[in-house]
């Protein structure tokens, strides 16, 4: 039986989801909101099973980083042993560069 990775939300990427829902409920639709982050975490929780099938982001090419398109939104995450780390959540035209 495959092993299952732990999943888990840098401080970012649970602010990225918190603006997101603010943004959509600030202009009166929160529902969309609510929606939209629930895909989000859908999709990061099938990582537990197959933590690789997101593509290496092209920024940085490192097996380590890995990123989920879900338009209009880009799930960044770094695959460690056991874990999956979502980092950020960001509209897919964004581009991530280093700190």
């Amino acid at each position: 039986m495959p092993r299952l990775h732990t999943i888990g939300f840098a401080e970012g990427a649970v602010r990225d989801l918190e603006e997101l829902r603010a943004w959509y409920a600030d202009r009166g639709v929160p529902d969309v909101g609510e929606r939209l982050v629930r895909e989000i975490v859908a999709r990061v929780e099938q990582l537990a099973h197959v933590p690789e099938s997101g593509r290496m982001v092209p920024e940085f090419a490192v097996a380590w980083l890995r990123e989920l398109i879900l338009p209009p939104f880009r799930i960044v995450y770094r695959v460690d042993d056991e874990r999956v780390r979502v980092v950020r959540v960001w509209r897919s035209e964004r581009l991530m560069r280093e700190p």
